[in-house]
């Protein structure tokens, strides 16, 4: 079944999509009715109802989401020499700074705070 989409007006194309709308419904009512039919037919077998098993079955309780503590910022670990309100805590990306202070020799343990 190949439709032309493109020769069709907007009001067949508004049709069109009102009548796979309704077919997608009936068409999962109908995989719904199935599914509870052979679930019945699944529990029978065992001797048990469908209702019987679904009040056996424990309800889960949603818990209550805890909001996450907001992460403490880190302790500067270095300090520029030429700026000591320059710092860095060692952690992520070097500042240039940094990384033009051991470019020029400087240990990094003479850079600790």
């Amino acid at each position: 079944m190949s439709v032309d989409l493109k020769s069709m007006s907007r009001k067949e194309l508004e049709k069109l999509l009102a009548d796979v709308k309704k077919a997608l419904q009936t068409a999962q009512a109908r995989d719904r009715r199935d599914a509870r039919k052979a679930a019945e037919r699944a529990a029978a077998e065992f001797g048990f109802s469908l209702n019987e098993l679904s009040e056996d079955m424990p309800v889960k309780e949603k818990k209550p989401k805890v909001p996450k503590k907001a992460a403490k910022p880190s302790k500067p670990k270095y300090a520029d020499p030429s700026d000591p309100s320059r710092t860095w805590t060692g952690k992520g990306r070097q500042p240039n700074w940094f990384r033009a202070s051991v470019e020029k020799g400087i240990a990094p343990a003479d850079l600790e705070i």
